[in-house]
C-alpha cells in the first residue's frame, strides 16, 4: 500500500486531473513516452515509446511530424523491433540521428539490449543493422534508454544506461564504437534517461530520477565542459506539481531551434485524468538558460505551447 503522503498526494492530484484546476492533455492524443525530439527537414520531428500496455510490451514505433508543438501528424509505424534478426519486443525510449545522408533510430528492446536501425528517409521505413550495439550484460546496469548528441565537430555520442549512465563516441559509421572508449558515470540519484546538450561552451547532462511509475519521477542536471564530462551536479530541473494533478515528469530530450537561442524539452508524465506509469501522455516546455549559464526549472505550461519553426526559404 502506498505510505499516507503518497496516497495523500495521489487523491489530490485525481482531483486535479479530473479537471478542477483546468490542466489540459496533450496535443498528441494516447498514450506515449520516453519522447525523442528532433528538427528534421523544417519540422519536428517526434519518436515515442508506445505505452497503454502491461510492464511496456509495446513491439513498434511511430513517427509524429508538427510544424509548431501543437498540430502533429500521425504516421504510423516506422519500426517494428520484431523485425530484426534478435529482437522478440519490449521496445521503448527510441533515439535518433541523422548523418552519412542516412537516418538513424536507436532503440531498446528485449527489456535490456540496444539497437539501431537504418533508414534512407527520417519517416522510414527503417531496417535493423542485424545485431544489437550493446547486448545484455555487455556493460554495467542495464542498456535501456539510448539518446544521441553529435556536437559542433560533426562528432556524435551514443548515451545509455539505467543504474549508471554510459556514454560513448560513435565512429562514423553510426553503428559501431570502440569498447575501451566508454565512459561511465551514475549522476547524482540516477536512474535512467540521460541526455546531453549543448549552448555555446557548456555542456549540459540532464537524467531521470526514480521510476517511471512513481509520482517522483522527475529530471536533474549537471553543467560541464565537455559531452563526456566531468560534470557538476547542478539540481532539479522539473518535477511534479501535485496541486496541478501534474505527476511523474520525466524522460525527456532536448532540442534546439535553428537559427535561434529557442530551446524545446519534451518529457512524459502521468496522463490527465488517471493516467499511471503505463498510462503516460507528452508534453513540450521552453527549457531556458540563465545568464549564468544555469537551466532554469521548468514550470509546466498549463496550455500546449506552440512554438512555430522559422521559415526556411527555398534555394
Amino acid at each position: 500500500m502506498p505510505s499516507p503522503r503518497i496516497a495523500d498526494d495521489l487523491n489530490q492530484a485525481a482531483s486535479a486531473q479530473k479537471g478542477l484546476r483546468g490542466e489540459t492533455r496533450s496535443p498528441i492524443p494516447g498514450y506515449f513516452a520516453d519522447p525523442n525530439l528532433a528538427v528534421v527537414d523544417g519540422r519536428y520531428l517526434l519518436f515515442a515509446t508506445s505505452d497503454g500496455s502491461p510492464e511496456w510490451g509495446a513491439t513498434a514505433f511511430r513517427a509524429f511530424t508538427s510544424a509548431d508543438l501543437v498540430d502533429w501528424q500521425d504516421h504510423g509505424e516506422v519500426f517494428d523491433v520484431r523485425s530484426s534478426a534478435w529482437a522478440t519486443g519490449y521496445a521503448w525510449a527510441p533515439g535518433y540521428a541523422q548523418a552519412n545522408g542516412k537516418h538513424y533510430l536507436y532503440f531498446t528492446a528485449n527489456r535490456g539490449s540496444i539497437g539501431v536501425a537504418v533508414a534512407d528517409e527520417a519517416l522510414g521505413p527503417y531496417r535493423d543493422s542485424g545485431q544489437p550495439l550493446i547486448a545484455e550484460g555487455d556493460f554495467e546496469g542495464v542498456a535501456i534508454d539510448p539518446s544521441t548528441f553529435v556536437d559542433e565537430d560533426g562528432t556524435a555520442y551514443l548515451f545509455w544506461g539505467n543504474g549508471v549512465a554510459h556514454g560513448v563516441r560513435l565512429a562514423p559509421d553510426m553503428i559501431s564504437f570502440a569498447r575501451e572508449d566508454v565512459v561511465s558515470y551514475v549522476p547524482e540519484q540516477f536512474r535512467e534517461a540521460v541526455w546531453v546538450h549543448r549552448r555555446g561552451r557548456d555542456y549540459y547532462l540532464s537524467w531521470s530520477v526514480d521510476d517511471t511509475r512513481s509520482e517522483d519521477y522527475q529530471l536533474h542536471y549537471s553543467r560541464g565542459s565537455g559531452p563526456l564530462g566531468p560534470w557538476d551536479y547542478q539540481g532539479v530541473l522539473l518535477r511534479k506539481d501535485v496541486a496541478r494533478g501534474i505527476l511523474a515528469t520525466g524522460h525527456h530530450s532536448v532540442s534546439a531551434i535553428p537559427g535561434t537561442d529557442d530551446w524545446v524539452l519534451a518529457y512524459h508524465r502521468f496522463a490527465i485524468p488517471d493516467g499511471n506509469g503505463y498510462h503516460r501522455e507528452l508534453r513540450f516546455e521552453q527549457l531556458r538558460h540563465g545568464s549564468d549559464g544555469m537551466l532554469e526549472p521548468i514550470v509546466p505550461s498549463r496550455e500546449p505551447w506552440r512554438l512555430p519553426l522559422p521559415v526556411v526559404e527555398a534555394k
